[in-house]
């Protein structure tokens, strides 16, 4: 198997981890959000803390390392408390566009070309469906927006600034997205004792903590890191619109909603864009 079908493995991964985010953020949600952010970050780097020797990282890539981890989900709660959650979501997912959009900009070798700005277009199509199921945007302005396009762009640049040191011979280990999921876990429990009420948790609770920690705020980043040092990240950030709707399909079979129209168009506009992305050639 070739580096490049690897990395979308490793990719697709991810986003199946990633895809349940939403099903145990349902679960979870009498938890604060700090809170919840905070404890998951911290049993995510649990995995890594054998590999701690592998730690000893830049500056550069530490500070990398914490805006794109704790700034990302910083903002994203920002945004989810000052806009309506649906079109936040939307907007956050904003973030495999920019990484389309950006990977010629930030990385050396890459172009865009109009098959990748088409499959992006495509992709964000289908995460709009996923995550809308057919209604309107609410027309009326909600500040909360902002954050939330920057939320993405946090993410877009961190996966690319990644692989751009990996490049440049300043790359970090991938064992140290633990020590990165650590620090960003204090400073998210911090907040959390500045700006939320103090959380009661039950075994239950506990639980789901420790599986969302050990999957989508946790493992997802290993296999995600590893996609962007071996694969084209034009390709995977197409290959990433998957999640809203994975992320969709989970909260359908879970919460007991039905399958609409808008999912199945959703799943063909992302598939679509998806073969369509992984054709191009550089």
């Amino acid at each position: 198997m070739n580096d490049t079908a690897k990395a979308n493995l490793y990719a697709l991964g991810a986003i199946a981890l990633w895809a349940s985010l939403a099903t145990l953020g349902v679960a979870l949600s009498h938890v604060p959000a700090f809170a919840l952010t905070g404890l998951a970050l911290i049993i995510g780097s649990v995995p890594t803390w054998g590999r701690w020797r592998l730690w000893r990282v830049s500056r550069r890539a530490l500070a990398l390392g914490i805006y794109g981890l704790f700034g990302f989900h910083f903002l994203l709660f920002i945004a989810l408390r000052h806009a309506p959650p649906v079109q936040a979501n939307l907007v956050n997912y904003l973030w495999p566009l920019f990484i389309v959009v950006l990977a010629p900009l930030l990385l050396p070798g890459l172009h865009l070309r109009p098959v990748h700005v088409l499959a992006a277009a495509l992709g964000f199509a289908g995460a709009a469906l996923a995550i809308l199921g057919g209604r309107s945007l609410d027309a009326a302005w909600a500040w909360g927006y902002l954050p939330a396009l920057a939320s993405a762009l946090v993410w877009a640049t961190f996966s690319l600034g990644s692989r751009r040191l990996a490049q440049a011979g300043r790359g970090f280990p991938t064992a140290a997205l633990g020590l990165f999921g650590l620090v960003s876990g204090v400073l998210a429990l911090a907040c959390h004792a500045l700006l939320e009420p103090a959380m009661h948790l039950s075994l239950r609770d506990g639980l789901l903590i420790v599986v969302m920690g050990l999957g989508p705020l946790g493992g997802a980043f290993l296999l995600w890191d590893r996609a962007l040092k071996l694969g084209d990240p034009r390709t995977i950030g197409v290959l990433s619109y998957v999640t809203p709707l994975a992320s969709t399909l989970l909260l359908i079979v879970f919460t007991g909603r039905s399958f609409t129209i808008w999912i199945g168009l959703a799943a063909l506009l992302i598939v679509g864009a998806a073969l369509l992305a992984m054709r191009a050639k550089v």
